[in-house]
């Protein structure tokens, strides 16, 4: 790919890596794709599925009991789900964000498109993810794949990640940088 900035490696690469072909040999990339940006949207949303995820106390049977349970609640299926409890097998659970981020990133490149991740303090309503994915294909040059998180913690303003360029617009990141000016004058 000529987009150096975005590439997937390690654990989470490899990974990805492997459902992606998996996927493509099933003719079922968007479906894979799909089940998983559910699953991190459950992940997103649940405390107590972070914590499943994340904690090594949980014994690998009833992080997949639990998992299957919840997938299945959510109508996550075939391979999404196989892949899911592959990882809960294999102890890799606490990864499992940066897999889907590197899927995303993979079928992104298949597309010819270019992902990007948006924070925003609220939900972006989809005018402003329209206005977003414009000003950013302007920018790149490329048709844009958007992921967006809701992280309050940031005041306002928006923080976006494009392949390893992040632009830091947010509210608490300029408090900050002004808080840092002040000390100086005084």
């Amino acid at each position: 790919m000529a987009q150096g900035d975005q590439t997937v490696s390690g654990v989470p690469g490899r990974y990805a890596t492997a459902l992606f072909e998996l996927a493509r040999e099933a003719n079922g990339v968007d479906a894979v794709g799909a089940d998983l940006a559910t699953f991190q949207a459950l992940m997103d949303e649940s405390d107590d599925l972070k914590r499943l995820v994340r904690s090594p106390v949980f014994s690998a049977e009833d992080q997949i009991s639990a998992l299957e349970a919840l997938c299945a609640e959510a109508n996550i299926k075939s391979l999404a789900l196989n892949f899911i409890k592959l990882v809960a097998q294999n102890r890799r659970l606490f990864v499992l964000s940066d897999m889907i981020k590197a899927y995303r990133t993979l079928v992104a490149q298949s597309k010819g498109e270019i992902s990007a991740e948006v924070t925003s303090a609220d939900t972006l309503s989809p005018k402003h993810l329209d206005d977003l994915k414009a000003a950013i294909k302007a920018s790149v040059g490329r048709d844009v794949q958007l992921s967006t998180r809701v992280d309050p913690a940031i005041l306002g303003g928006l923080v976006v990640k494009v392949g390893s360029r992040m632009v830091d617009n947010s509210l608490k990141t300029k408090l900050q940088n002004l808080k840092i000016a002040m000390k100086g004058i005084g």
